[in-house]
């Protein structure tokens, strides 16, 4: 079982750089991978990015590449999304979900297969 919790979530301007932070309580974390996920209003929650168990490999949306970084700490139990050059389109609850299965070879960017989630942390862009 992982517990998850989000934080960094504000309002920043279109441009701009934010930093989110995931924070796990569980002694598995640092054996799955961690995707980050994110609802707009009236919207159906997207997948944004993930990271594997060890860090090596990330994958992201085609909407986010280039532009946010997925990492993580597993000594800090932490998974990070930097945030750059912050768009309107951006606005959105952004999620963390962390996979059932450890050390999973491919990384996946759907929800099915990741039942760990956290509450959320809002993220507004003004433009």
């Amino acid at each position: 079982q992982v517990q998850l919790a989000e934080s960094g979530g504000t309002l920043a301007q279109a441009g701009g750089s934010l930093r989110l932070s995931c924070v796990a309580d569980g002694r598995s974390f640092s054996s799955v991978a961690v995707a980050w996920f994110r609802q707009a209003p009236d919207e159906e929650r997207e997948f944004v990015a993930a990271v594997n168990w060890n860090g090596a490999k990330t994958t992201y949306a085609d909407s986010v590449s280039g532009r946010f970084t997925i990492s993580r700490d597993n000594a800090e139990n932490t998974v990070y999304l930097r945030m750059n050059s912050l768009k309107s389109e951006d606005t959105a609850i952004y999620y963390c979900a962390a996979d059932l299965r450890a050390y999973r070879a491919s990384l996946m960017r759907t929800s099915e297969y990741y039942p760990y989630w956290g509450q959320g942390t809002q993220v507004t862009v003004s433009s």
